[in-house]
């Protein structure tokens, strides 16, 4: 009997475990099931639309990383490590850190867009609206707002950056100096250089708006009508034709001057256009250079900190950013501010006192500005912008590119992309350009012309129709493309030579030394060259002396960044 029970209860507990099993099989094919059909419900009704997603910033990111406008690195980047020295975590113990990246303000917008930063701090707040409107056309909603929450921590105006001498010359300090004194100089002098920005900076959109105010003879409220007006146009064209060339802003002007004085102990340029706080930086690295407040008056660079509202914030984040923006308005980072030649945005701070480098000195003056120019409306500032390309000196320019064997392949192709940029980027048929080919022999492909419709189009073609092969006459080929420029001789005109070569020079007649002493000697239209050198076999040294000779510069890229380098230096034309 006993064993009979036994075995019904172990066959009973088999029952149940096979039903138990069946159960769980059950279950699982039911969500399954459900899991399915839902999906297939979303798909055949989905429900309301998600909003653009923003690739680069994970749920969990919690980090801030802050784009920061070049000229300023060293400041920043010592507020942020002074920052993230001071250990700072949030409730859960998560780390407060920021992560500071050097961005140009242009491509700020750009990163913002795909997520790739989380707060910015260009040199000046009018980059935060051209951000918005940027990201209302993203998200389909001209209303929609990115820019979130933002502070002010340092101001300084646009002054000219004249060497002391040269503004003796124009009459400082007794003297108010106005642009049209700088621009007569300019034409008194034909080896005078002067130069501001394209505006695609902040330096060179403020000097060509102060240039549009000083024509209209205003120092507030300037309006589309008054930039438009024809004696404004004549005024900012005027001054326009004696700028030497243009370029990427402040930060690269300065290095310019640090290389130049180096290798040469001759002046890069002789008064530029940029923010009061270069000259204490300049005169700190041994440069005698001195603020020229314009008389016709100023507008500011105010350097804003503002958080981007992109969705992909974390909780950690925003508390990071309301620390670091206490502690950049807070007095130990002003003081910082102050000491690196900014005026600190705590008006409470006398500029006049203590170790403030505007103490004892006549490089800068904490009474000037004696007038500010009004920031323009947003629709005013587009205005500008367009003119200013009918207005600004026009460029003749001579593409000279290598086509000699070692650029078969993607090379070439990549080439050709950078080409069909450079060209896409000049606006109107003011400007002329032409090509010059290289591999055994220079090669005239394109003489140079105006870029209207049709010539436009030649030079697609020419591009297009470029092959590789032969080997590399480099030094022939600038030569060439130089004394096309000098048969011109239009002083008018910015006269350049782009070259683009990932060779080593090795067919040219033409020494590295005669050719640096022709472009350096004086000739009928001055001319500067910039070169993008790429690849392991590109012989920089040799390119830097071509370019040192007329105040260019070398970009060093691989095949991934010369289209990029390309619109860098379309910013000097």
């Amino acid at each position: 009997m006993s064993q009979n029970r036994s075995t019904r209860q172990s066959s009973v507990s088999g029952v149940i475990l096979i039903l138990l099993l069946l159960i769980a099989f059950v279950l699982v094919a039911c969500f399954v099931l459900v899991g399915a059909l839902a999906n297939t419900f979303q798909d055949l009704f989905p429900g309301p639309a998600a909003g653009p997603t923003v690739a680069g910033a994970p749920a969990a990111q919690t980090v801030l990383r802050v784009a920061y406008s070049p000229e300023k690195a060293d400041l920043f980047t010592q507020l942020v490590d002074n920052f993230n020295g001071l250990g700072l975590t949030a409730q859960d113990g998560a780390p407060l850190r920021v992560d500071a990246i050097p961005m140009e303000p242009s491509a700020m917008i750009e990163a913002a867009r795909a997520g790739e930063i989380d707060a910015l701090s260009p040199d000046s707040s009018l980059w935060l609206g051209e951000l918005d409107r940027a990201w209302g056309e993203y998200v389909g909603d001209e209303s929609a707002l990115v820019v979130g929450q933002t502070v002010r921590y340092a101001v300084s105006p646009l002054v000219f950056v004249m060497w002391r001498d040269v503004a003796h010359e124009l009459g400082w300090p007794g003297k108010p100096i106005r642009w049209v004194d700088v621009m007569n100089r300019a034409q008194a002098d034909s080896d005078f250089a002067w130069s501001h920005a394209s505006t695609s900076t902040t330096s060179g959109l403020l000097a060509t708006l102060a240039e549009f105010y000083a024509g209209a003879n205003k120092t507030r409220d300037l309006s589309i009508e008054d930039v438009q007006a024809q004696s404004t146009l004549d005024y900012v064209a005027a001054i326009e034709r004696t700028v030497r060339f243009y370029g990427q802003g402040e930060a690269d002007v300065a290095r310019q001057i640090d290389e130049q004085m180096a290798q040469s102990g001759t002046r890069y340029l002789d008064a530029f256009v940029g923010q009061e706080q270069l000259v204490v930086d300049l005169n700190r690295k041994g440069h005698d250079v001195v603020a020229v407040y314009p008389a016709e008056g100023a507008l500011w660079s105010d350097h804003p900190l503002a958080l981007l509202e992109n969705g992909t914030l974390s909780d950690v984040q925003r508390l990071t950013f309301q620390r670091f923006t206490t502690y950049v308005a807070g007095s130990e980072a002003q003081a910082l501010v102050l000491n690196a030649g900014y005026r600190p945005a705590d008006l409470e701070i006398d500029l006049t006192t203590g170790n403030s480098p505007f103490v004892g000195t006549d490089i800068v003056d904490p009474t000037q500005p004696r007038t500010g120019l009004q920031m323009p409306g947003a629709q005013v500032i587009d205005v500008v912008r367009d003119v200013w390309w009918y207005t600004k000196r026009p460029t003749d320019v001579y593409l000279v590119v290598d086509s000699s064997g070692s650029m078969d392949g993607e090379k070439i192709e990549r080439m050709k992309d950078a080409l069909f940029a450079f060209l896409d980027g000049i606006r109107g048929s003011r400007d002329r350009v032409g090509l010059v080919e290289f591999y055994d022999q220079p090669s005239l492909a394109v003489r140079m012309d105006n870029v209207t419709p049709a010539f436009r189009e030649t030079l697609r073609r020419a591009f297009g129709e470029l092959r590789a092969g032969g080997e590399t006459a480099l030094l022939d080929a600038v030569r060439e493309a130089f004394v096309r420029l000098q048969e011109e001789g239009d002083r008018d005109h910015i006269n350049a030579i782009v070259v683009m070569t990932d060779g080593v020079e090795n067919a040219s007649f033409i020494s590295l030394r005669d050719l640096t002493a022709l472009l350096a000697q004086e000739s009928r239209v001055p001319v500067v060259v910039f070169a993008v050198a790429y690849g392991d076999d590109a012989d920089y040294n040799m390119l830097e002396a071509i370019v040192s000779s007329t105040g260019g510069r070398v970009w060093e890229g691989d095949v991934e960044t010369i289209r990029n380098l390309y619109r860098i230096i379309s910013t000097y034309f």
